[in-house]
Formats: C-alpha cells, sequence, structure tokens
C-alpha cells in the first residue's frame, strides 16, 4: 500500500497520539459518513496499539452508517462523561471548531488535533493537518496509519471505503484521481465490501424519504436562466412525511445533475429560527468562497452555511449573491 500523498507530514500527530493517555474522536455536528467513517477507522487503530479511546459526538450516527463494526460505540450529547481520562481530542472532518457543537468546558486542559481536508479550516487545533487536496478525510486517515505502521483490518477498511465512497459521490466528482481508485482498491483488498457500503448509503431508502424527497422536488426551481438550481425543505415536510434531517442526504444532488445547472442551493431547517444552506458548483464555480461570504465555508465545489431569518428571507438573502457569481 503506498500513501495517498507521500509528502503529508504525520509526525507531530503521530508524537500527540503517542504521548497520549486517554483520547476522544469528534467530527462535526449532524455527522456525515466522511466524518464516522474517520472516527471509528481511527478507534480501531489507536485500539489496536493499546490506547484509551472514545468516540463522541454532539449527534447520532447517521443511520446509513451503522452498519459499521464500531459504530454502537459512538457516545452523543453535550455531556462525555470519561472527560476526565482524556487528555487528547482528535477532530476529524470538521472546517471549525463551532461546528463542533461541543461546550468550552469539553476542550479545557486537552491537547485538540485537527485533521481535516476543508480549504475553509483556518487550522483551530493545537496540532494541525490540513489538506484540500484529499477527496476525504478518510483517505486522510488512512494516511496517518500508515504512517504508524498500523496495517489495515477489515473494520478499518470499511470505515474509510465509505467515507471515501460518500465523499466522492461514489467517484464521480472531480476530486477522483488514479490514486483515489488505487486507494479504493487498497480497501478492498483489505476487507473492504463496495456492495455492501453501496447498499448501506443508496439502497436503503425509507418511505418516509422517499415522500420527503417527491415534496422537495416540487419545490425545485431554475433562476439565473437555468444557471441556478434551487429546491428546500421546510419543518411543515418533515411533521407531513415523518422524515427527519438525515433523510435530506443527497436531495441537492437532484439540482446540480440538471443540464446546464452551475450552483445548486439546498436550503432546510437547522434549528429554531436558522436554516442550512447548501451548494454545489460545477464548471468552475468556486461555491467556498461563496459560502465564505456568508460566514460558512467548505470545498471549491460543495460548502455551506447556516443563516437566521424565514425561508423567504434567507432565500432573498442568498439569491443576488449566486447570481454574482455566475455572472463573474
Amino acid at each position: 500500500m503506498k500513501a495517498m500523498i507521500a509528502t503529508t507530514d504525520w509526525s507531530l500527530v503521530a508524537k500527540a497520539l503517542g504521548d497520549a493517555k486517554g483520547i476522544v474522536l469528534v467530527t462535526h455536528k449532524n455527522p456525515d459518513s466522511d466524518g464516522i467513517g474517520s472516527q471509528i477507522a481511527l478507534f480501531h487503530a489507536l485500539k489496536a496499539i493499546g490506547k484509551k479511546v472514545w468516540i463522541h459526538n454532539l449527534h447520532p450516527v447517521p443511520r446509513i452508517c451503522r452498519y459499521l463494526d464500531g459504530a454502537e460505540k459512538a457516545g452523543m450529547g453535550e455531556v462525555f462523561v470519561h472527560l476526565g481520562a482524556v487528555d487528547t481530542i482528535v477532530s476529524l472532518d470538521c472546517g471549525a471548531k463551532s461546528r463542533l457543537g461541543m461546550p468550552d468546558s469539553f476542550f479545557e486542559g486537552k491537547t485538540l488535533i485537527n485533521i481535516d481536508h476543508h480549504a475553509s479550516n483556518n487550522g483551530f487545533g493545537q496540532v494541525n493537518v490540513v489538506n484540500a487536496t484529499y477527496c476525504a478525510t478518510g483517505a486522510m486517515v488512512f494516511d496517518l496509519l500508515l504512517s504508524l505502521g498500523i496495517a489495515l483490518t477489515p473494520a478499518m477498511a470499511a470505515a474509510i471505503y465509505v467515507a471515501l465512497l460518500t465523499d466522492t459521490a461514489s467517484f464521480r466528482l472531480s476530486t477522483v484521481t488514479a490514486d483515489v481508485f488505487h486507494l479504493a482498491a487498497a480497501l478492498v483488498e483489505a476487507g473492504a465490501e463496495p456492495a455492501v457500503a453501496s447498499k448501506a448509503v443508496y439502497g436503503s431508502n425509507s418511505h418516509e424519504r422517499l415522500k420527503l424527497l417527491k415534496m422537495s422536488l416540487d419545490t425545485l426551481q431554475l433562476n439565473d436562466k437555468n444557471g441556478s438550481a434551487w429546491l428546500h425543505v421546510t419543518e411543515d415536510m418533515y411533521v407531513s412525511t415523518a422524515a427527519d434531517t438525515e433523510d435530506t442526504e443527497g436531495f441537492i444532488d437532484y439540482g446540480r445533475a440538471i443540464t446546464g445547472v452551475k450552483i445548486t442551493v439546498f436550503i432546510r431547517p437547522e434549528y429554531e429560527g436558522y436554516w442550512k444552506v447548501s451548494f454545489r458548483g460545477v464548471n468552475g464555480i468556486d461555491v467556498g468562497k461563496l459560502a465564505s461570504e456568508l460566514h460558512g465555508g467548505g470545498h471549491r465545489y460543495a460548502a455551506g452555511c447556516t443563516l437566521a431569518g424565514t425561508l423567504a428571507e434567507v432565500t432573498e438573502k442568498v439569491r443576488p449573491l449566486v447570481s454574482s457569481y455566475l455572472k463573474n
């Protein structure tokens, strides 16, 4: 096996992990497959070298990741009962410390290691490895394990594979290179099962999700001379379908798949009075930069922000900015 990016310097991370007495692995609010897969792979690896390690996030493991060996180990909530046994926190796949959603007391007196591939990440840890060249944080964990000399087990490989699968949109994005396919092959050789991952991620739709998708697609609008696609869900839609936030995963891709669309915007409730606005860009449109103008962040072609107001107010705030990026 070879590293995805051989020049990445993992020495400070390796030293911090080596010195650690107790480690907790965290990822962002409403975690996705990259964050969870990265956590689970690193959890098994650190356990293998005798470390005391926990997984804990503000929100639960998404349903599509619960098939992974180790998913059941993840705790959730603002209270982490083992905090006194921890001296090191590893943040994975999170572009900003605030996105972890944990109280200040969670971090006090702890060494914070920040491993991430979001270009907007400003290096909020005491130890940072941030590299937007990686297609997924799971790929970074793979390189870290190689640097630590830890052999991949099937459980580690499966967790990294689902991170790779989802953050490349099933190997469809411009971040996919020959090296990404080499990594996928290495993971399969180590025990990852693509059919199992594909079934969990893409073949396990609930009736509630499909009802919500239908309602969301009914909101689809094309603007900017068909250059932008807009769709949303509302709290009322969640109630009427009995679906939830997790069920909106992938909705934005329907807008991105429309011929001629360069920016897709998907808006959903985040919490009372606030909305999560997600962006997808194609053909050189940097939606990461667009999101940063709204105090958000992310990748060049996938980014987002959180805005206060009504749905109409948020839409009207975002619309002229999207239009300006399409005119440039």
